[in-house]
């Protein structure tokens, strides 16, 4: 997860180390499926959307017994899953699901995509028509830790692992947990169920918007 580049010096760089935490932490929460997996009913069929190096659609496939597919923008990325065996598209999500008949899968996913989508509501829209229900999740840009580095130092942080300016982060569109929920109610979409997430995919259960650092929402039209 790539979110943020500032140059620090003096007591700002101290704050790098909780940077390099906060995002190994969510990788290992993106890399470790299991909260995914144990939404997915055995025998359906799943779309991955930016499903990266297939690990989550393969991982469905063999737990689960899905017929999925993924699809993703990054040429590499397709290598690797079709070096898994695995079906793949090559599209931009920005594009929308317009290749896809309303109601073909019963689950499409987008895990940790969405705050790097040109146009997230069009694609959380496009998901919901395509399939039955979506499972959604993102970093959580309402954790404590995020806000309080912005109140106290008043700048974007950088660390080794974080080699991007502001202006030229993937991540454009920064999302809360709260945000997303507003979203939902005010578009009528149907909030199933929210997963939320923190310490190495240890559930939060008391102020989940500031405490969690990820989210899993499964929702419905």
């Amino acid at each position: 997860m790539t979110l943020f580049y500032s140059k620090l010096t003096g007591r700002a760089l101290l704050s790098a180390h909780f940077w390099e935490a906060f995002v190994a932490e969510s990788k290992r929460s993106h890399l470790n499926y299991n909260q995914i997996v144990r939404i997915i009913e055995p025998n359906t069929s799943v779309l991955d959307l930016g499903c990266g190096d297939g690990e989550l659609l393969s991982r469905l496939i063999k737990e689960k017994n899905v017929q999925g597919r993924g699809v993703d923008i990054e040429e590499e990325m397709i290598i690797k899953c079709i070096a898994r065996g695995l079906s793949i598209f090559q599209g931009n999500l920005d594009e929308g699901l317009k290749d896809y008949a309303s109601n073909s899968y019963d689950y499409v996913i987008l895990n940790q995509t969405l705050q790097a989508i040109h146009k997230p509501i069009l694609l959380v829209k496009e998901m919901l028509r395509v399939g039955k229900k979506a499972i959604i999740s993102f970093p959580n840009f309402g954790y404590y830790k995020l806000v309080f580095q912005l109140l106290l130092l008043g700048r974007m942080p950088v660390t080794k692992d974080l080699p991007y300016q502001w202006y030229d982060t993937p991540n454009i569109h920064l999302c809360t947990r709260r945000d997303f929920i507003d979203h939902c109610r005010k578009n009528s979409i149907t909030v199933l169920k929210i997963i939320d997430i923190i310490n190495e995919q240890k559930l939060c259960r008391v102020w989940p918007n500031s405490r969690a650092t990820e989210v899993i929402f499964i929702i419905q039209s």
